[in-house]
C-alpha cells in the first residue's frame, strides 16, 4: 500500500495495545514505528494510561524508544518536540468530538480524520517554522494558527 492510498489501518485493539507497550518497553521493532504507530500510542497512552502525562513524559518515551532500536535524536532526526505537541493536541481534539467506544476503532478514525495527516501540522506551522531546529529541539508556538483546544477528560 502506498502513501496515496492512505492510512494503514489496525485490525484490532490488541495490535494497537502492542505498539503503546512495545514503544514503552522499547520492544517495538524499528521497521513498526510508523506514523500510524506513533499516533494509535499516543491515543492509547492518552486513553489508557493514565498515569503518564503525555506532554511532560513523550519526549523521553519517543527519545528513548529512538536510542534503543539504533536511532538517533539530533538537529536533524529522531524526536521532534513540536510535532509531538501538536498530534497530542490532535488526538485530544479528535478524542473530544469520537463517538467511538472500542480502541480500534477510536484509533481508526483518528487515521482516517483531519489530525491523523501526516501533514496536519503544517495547518498551524510554516513548512520553515516547523522543520527548524528549534522547533525539533523545544515545542514552539504555531505561526499559521493556534492547535485546537478540546475541552475533554483526556
Amino acid at each position: 500500500m502506498s502513501i496515496e492510498d492512505g492510512p494503514r489501518l489496525f485490525a484490532d485493539d490488541e495490535a494497537i495495545r502492542h505498539v503503546g507497550r512495545g514503544l514503552l518497553d522499547r520492544s517495538l521493532p524499528k521497521e513498526q514505528w510508523t506514523h500510524e504507530a506513533h499516533l494509535a500510542a499516543c491515543l492509547w497512552i492518552v486513553t489508557e494510561r493514565p498515569e503518564i502525562d503525555p506532554g511532560r513524559e513523550m519526549r523521553a518515551i519517543i527519545s528513548g524508544y529512538n536510542l534503543a532500536v539504533g536511532g538517533v535524536n539530533d538537529d536533524h532526526g529522531g524526536y521532534h518536540d513540536s510535532i509531538t505537541h501538536c498530534f497530542i493536541a490532535g488526538v485530544r481534539n479528535w478524542l473530544a468530538r469520537c463517538r467511538a467506544t472500542s480502541l480500534v476503532d477510536r484509533v481508526n478514525g483518528l487515521l482516517l480524520a483531519p489530525e491523523g495527516r501526516r501533514d496536519w501540522p503544517l495547518d498551524f506551522y510554516s513548512r520553515e517554522r516547523l522543520f527548524s531546529v528549534e522547533a525539533r529541539r523545544t515545542r514552539i508556538e504555531p505561526d499559521l494558527k493556534p492547535f485546537p483546544r478540546a475541552d475533554t477528560e483526556y
